[in-house]
């Protein structure tokens, strides 16, 4: 179990690797995203990206996905206040392979609350071609290490 306090400013993890594949990628657009390049080959064919295109609210869920199985899943998380800097750098292809590269940029312990502290986490989702396709900055609460017996 990792608490606040085991996370050093500048630390660098890497997690995935995850491959995307067409079929996911058409079922979350019909369902949370139904625009032509991210659901019809032909549109898609013909619009600026020139074929089948993850929605961008794909790609930062499976970014989710990959931070919770790998470091959020054994850790003593208590949720986020949210994220900034959310911004998509290129488009995300059937069959792309994704690995979230996770960045401790700040550690501030909480004043009003000692039991948590709140950390700034850059992230960088890459590609296969280790192209960044997605970045964000996001905040996570973390319990403070209880303390010894």
């Amino acid at each position: 179990m990792r608490y606040f306090e085991d996370f050093p400013i500048g630390e660098v993890m890497e997690r995935g690797p995850y491959v995307v594949t067409r079929e996911e990628i058409l079922a979350f657009a019909r369902q949370f995203d139904p625009q032509p390049f991210h659901i019809d080959e032909d549109a898609a064919a013909r619009s600026i990206y020139g074929g089948i295109i993850a929605s961008g609210w794909h790609t930062a869920a499976i970014c989710h996905k990959l931070m919770v199985e790998g470091l959020l899943g054994k850790a003593a998380g208590m949720g986020s206040p949210g994220l900034d800097e959310l911004r998509w750098k290129k488009p995300v292809r059937p069959g792309d392979t994704l690995t979230v590269r996770i960045t401790t940029l700040e550690a501030r312990p909480s004043v009003s609350k000692p039991d948590r502290g709140a950390l700034k986490l850059g992230l960088e989702v890459v590609n296969q071609h280790g192209e960044v396709v997605m970045t964000e900055v996001a905040t996570a609460l973390f319990a403070r290490r209880p303390p010894a017996p």
